[in-house]
């Protein structure tokens, strides 16, 4: 009982509210202050970080000692959010202090035109880091998700092997040659895997949305893009926008780059972002195009879904993510999300441990609005 009012304290954070009775002795008492430096708003107590960089380490110092890491990053992001501490992130000795995530490289982006030259090599290690660490996460995933995906979708209706042949679509292109009185289909067509040919399979567009509140997606498809870019069955091509376009294609072999190429912010023009990735595919029918955007279109909406539907039409695998983060429900515009649907688009989110499959199924033309329905959320 009493370990179970140790935490509600904690978590109530004391006053004649709280009900608990307990009073934190120990560590308790600096784990006490160092959850009131950003949760307790209120006014007679005297919480908060203040403007001062030194306490704010002691206080990174202190959560670090206390916390996980998982809610280490998840404080820091509300301390940064809560009390405004985005200038005291370009010294160079905070960011060596705290713990490095998704959404602090989200916030470093954000600020990268006001960074003091002191602070970017710090702020290009903490990136670094964080890139580091979802590639390894990632990168073995998309990449076996792929090749396995392009194996399945070279086909032949003469496989050498039995391993080779695909017996569910065998199975269902000669349903009509089902014998009820022996329960059993005779084929008079095999379906089955060929050999894949040598080469660029795929071309793949990979075109993001770079405003503020898409930070954490940002993040993410650079890293896929870069990954991507390093399989030679595939072209891959990353374009960001707000109302300017940027290609970072040429970048594509560092991801920390292609993430500093960005500027987080500022307006949303989709329309002209696809009508420059629409320059980039030279096979239509072998190609992937993916748009990252919550969809509030600053510019030419009809336009923007004309040039979405010529594309879909000329054989292009179109598919618009609202989301590619671990951030929960996403905000988008619900009514271009609907012509979308409407025109055989699917638009949805997409988590970062969802996205090798995604890829998997585009490449094999899957029906990737079941798919999403399907997908883990």
């Amino acid at each position: 009982m009493d370990e179970r009012l140790r935490r509600w304290r904690l978590v109530l954070g004391g006053g004649e509210a709280d009900g608990t009775g307990f009073v934190p002795q120990g560590s308790d008492v600096r784990m006490d202050e160092a959850l009131d430096a950003v949760y307790d708003l209120r006014p007679e107590r005297a919480g908060g970080l203040g403007a001062s960089a030194p306490r704010v380490a002691r206080w990174l110092g202190d959560i670090r000692s206390y916390f996980p890491s998982t809610v280490v990053q998840v404080m820091q992001q509300d301390a940064i959010e809560r009390l405004d501490l985005t200038s005291l992130l370009l010294e160079p000795e905070m960011l060596e202090a705290v713990e490095p995530d998704v959404h602090l490289v989200g916030t470093l982006l954000a600020l990268n035109n006001v960074m003091p030259d002191r602070a970017r090599e710090s702020a290009r290690a903490v990136v670094r880091k964080v890139v580091s660490e979802l590639e390894r996460e990632m990168a073995q995933r998309v990449r076996s998700a792929v090749d396995g995906a392009l194996n399945r979708a070279a086909r032949t209706n003469r496989p050498r092997r039995a391993a080779d042949i695909d017996w569910d679509r065998t199975i269902r292109v000669n349903l009509r040659h089902y014998l009820p009185d022996r329960r059993t289909v005779v084929p008079s067509r095999l379906v089955g895997y060929a050999r894949r040919r040598r080469g660029v399979q795929r071309e793949v567009v990979l075109c993001v949305d770079q405003s503020g509140s898409m930070a954490s997606s940002v993040v993410h498809a650079g890293v896929f893009g870069a990954v991507l870019a390093s399989m030679g069955s595939l072209k891959t091509s990353l374009v960001v926008f707000d109302t300017a376009v940027a290609d970072l294609t040429e970048h594509l072999h560092d991801p920390v780059e292609v993430l500093f190429g960005t500027q987080l912010g500022g307006g949303t023009d989709i329309n002209r972002a696809v009508a420059y990735a629409e320059g980039l595919i030279s096979r239509p029918a072998d190609s992937i195009f993916v748009l990252v955007s919550d969809l509030f279109e600053g510019g030419v909406r009809q336009e923007m879904l004309r040039r979405i539907a010529a594309m879909t039409r000329a054989g292009v695998q179109v598919i618009v993510l609202l989301a590619l983060s671990d951030d929960g429900a996403p905000f988008y515009d619900h009514d271009n999300a609907v012509a979308l649907a409407a025109m055989g688009v699917p638009a949805f989110a997409c988590t970062p441990d969802a996205f090798p499959a995604l890829m998997a199924a585009a490449i094999e033309r899957r029906d990737l609005a079941g798919w999403a329905e399907r997908a883990p959320s």
